[in-house]
């Protein structure tokens, strides 16, 4: 299915414009970055660039979208005739699905004529803006977690799709499992569930439903003990399954009070190995609350499903830098007030004292000039689609497996001070420079 019509009309009518005038062809750098980070956050993790990737590849105009185009009186037939023959082959650069990012941080970088990159802006953004954010806030909540297990469970919170891109989000930066079985089928995520309360008052006691799912499931399973009185509930479980049952489940009420008591009722009945799973609208604040309760793995829905408050990352797609008649290369910057950027392209670094992030190094190169990582830094940028062909590696459950490990290792760089959640200033200050 085409991607060429999830954009904004004035991305054509700019292309239009352009053919008219001549500037189409105008070689130009695009940059994507975020003024601040959302939220209050001291830290922002890049997500979606492997689905970004896969969906260029569908970015064509065929005949069912030219006809909508053609109908509706979007463009004329010389952009029709454009867009018919379109295919993005200029260059896109960035940081590695699942690094770290600071404001200023040039996140993607496309290199292109203004006709074939323009026409990626609103693509591009409603990936990154929508990824990031989730990544974000499941990062946020993962080191909230420490060492026990997070499932996403978000699904029916949000949109059918933005349900798959917010599970594989999540997955790379840190939670362990998905409910959503499509976000499995496609990104290769492991999946996990059992049964929700309707399963219980399907049956005429809550004994009745746990005889059946144990005969279902097995005796490894997890039982939902809070449809009714919470200490009955775990009481009959364990009548029911015996002391080898693998979890119960805790989906309402005072969390820290209800796990403890929880604990102590299983230990007391010989079920000192039955794991206790708690979900019931968790955030990064509720997991941090938790952190001391006897709690085994969590669950959490809305929240990372919509970036905890955030839901979108803020990210902007800015005119950078163009080429003259003459191949001059001019930088050009936004100066509105509270959005003024920094023209020009440019390289970036993270600057490490041994293991630890100390600043975000952006240096403006220019499209002509490159530079070196500097002494004590690490790059950041890698080549993501060289002439119009994207890189493979990025994408598909490899992709996605290949950003969490990436995430998990640059995560080891934060300073102790960006594990913090309440809003602060960004974890390392963005320094800029020139070659």
């Amino acid at each position: 299915m085409s991607t060429a019509l999830l954009t904004d009309r004035y991305e054509l009518t700019m292309l239009e414009a352009a053919l008219r005038d001549g500037t189409a062809s105008r070689p130009c750098v695009f940059e994507v970055f975020a003024r601040r980070l959302a939220g209050g956050r001291r830290f922002g993790v890049v997500g979606g660039t492997g689905r970004l990737l896969g969906l260029l590849r569908e970015f064509r105009f065929d005949e069912e979208e030219l006809r909508f185009l053609r109908d509706e009186r979007v463009v004329d037939r010389e952009t029709l005739a454009y867009l018919a023959d379109f295919r993005f082959r200029g260059t896109i650069t960035g940081y590695a699905e699942g690094e770290l990012y600071f404001p200023g941080s040039p996140v993607l970088t496309v290199e292109g004529t203004f006709a074939e990159a323009v026409v990626l802006e609103t693509l591009v953004l409603s990936v990154l803006n929508h990824d990031s954010a989730v990544a974000t806030a499941a990062a946020r909540m993962s080191i909230a977690a420490g060492d026990r297990p997070l499932a996403e469970m978000g699904s029916r919170r949000t949109g059918e799709r933005s349900a798959v891109a917010a599970a594989r989000a999540a997955y790379i930066a840190g939670f362990d499992a998905t409910s959503n079985l499509e976000a499995g089928r496609v990104w290769g995520i492991p999946t996990m569930g059992t049964a929700a309360h309707s399963w219980t008052l399907l049956h005429g006691t809550e004994e009745d439903a746990f005889r059946a799912q144990i005969a279902a499931a097995g005796t490894d399973t997890t039982l939902l003990v809070d449809t009714y009185d919470i200490a009955a509930g775990v009481e009959r479980a364990i009548a029911v399954a015996g002391t080898g049952l693998g979890g119960v489940r805790i989906d309402s009420g005072d969390l820290p009070v209800v796990a403890a008591r929880v604990r102590a009722q299983l230990d007391a009945l010989g079920a000192t190995e039955t794991r206790i799973t708690v979900t019931s609208d968790l955030d990064e604040y509720a997991l941090a609350a938790l952190a001391s309760s006897p709690v085994d793995a969590y669950g959490v829905g809305t929240s990372v499903v919509t970036g905890s408050g955030s839901p979108t990352a803020g990210m902007v797609y800015k005119l950078v830098e163009r080429q003259d008649p003459d191949g001059t290369w001019v930088a050009v910057a936004k100066a509105s007030a509270e959005k003024k950027s920094l023209g020009g392209r440019k390289a970036a670094f993270r600057r490490l004292s041994g293991d630890t992030a100390q600043a975000e190094l952006v240096i403006v190169t220019g499209s002509d000039a490159t530079a070196g990582a500097p002494e004590a830094s690490r790059a950041l940028q890698v080549p993501l689609v060289v002439a119009g062909e994207p890189d493979a590696a990025y994408e598909g459950p490899a992709g996605v497996r290949r950003a969490r490990e990436h995430h998990r290792t640059v995560r080891r760089e934060l300073p102790l001070a960006a594990h913090g959640l309440s809003r602060s200033d960004p974890a390392i200050p963005t320094v800029y420079g020139e070659v």
